[in-house]
């Protein structure tokens, strides 16, 4: 086979095979029991929650997940604790309503930021499912 033929395959191949396979991970630094390099499928399977990461020793602090909420759904009120936060909303529309009664519009295509300590809550206010990553990780 030529190289061009042989790559052409083995980019179809990984294309392919996507759908099968939720994470794909470094198998040296596994190995290792330390944090290694992956892809997580963002797909929630109808279900309003998908771990993305762990934390450790998954990793050195930070967790993920993708949450799904259905039109007036919320997450419910919580707080950061010693972690900040960012949300990176990928589809629908909703509010993000603080300790204080402040509220943040949360809409596809925005990040938002949440500081330690902030008590906040996530809302879909939308017509639409509210589909967004949160990331935190533990401030020293």
């Amino acid at each position: 086979m030529t190289r061009a033929i042989l790559s052409g395959l083995l980019v179809f191949l990984s294309i392919a095979l996507l759908p099968f396979c939720s994470v794909v991970s470094s198998a040296a630094d596994t190995e290792k029991g330390e944090p290694h390099s992956k892809v997580v499928l963002l797909d929630a399977q109808g279900k309003d929650y998908l771990q993305i990461l762990a934390g450790p020793p998954e990793t050195v602090t930070m967790k993920s997940g993708l949450v799904v909420l259905a039109h007036g759904k919320s997450v419910g009120k919580h707080s950061t604790g010693k972690h900040e936060e960012v949300l990176v909303v990928l589809s629908g529309k909703g509010e993000m309503t603080f300790g204080d009664g402040s509220t943040l519009p949360v809409e596809a295509n925005h990040a938002l930021y949440c500081p330690p300590k902030t008590e906040h809550n996530v809302t879909n206010t939308g017509t639409d499912e509210l589909r967004y990553v949160y990331i935190v990780a533990e401030t020293k």
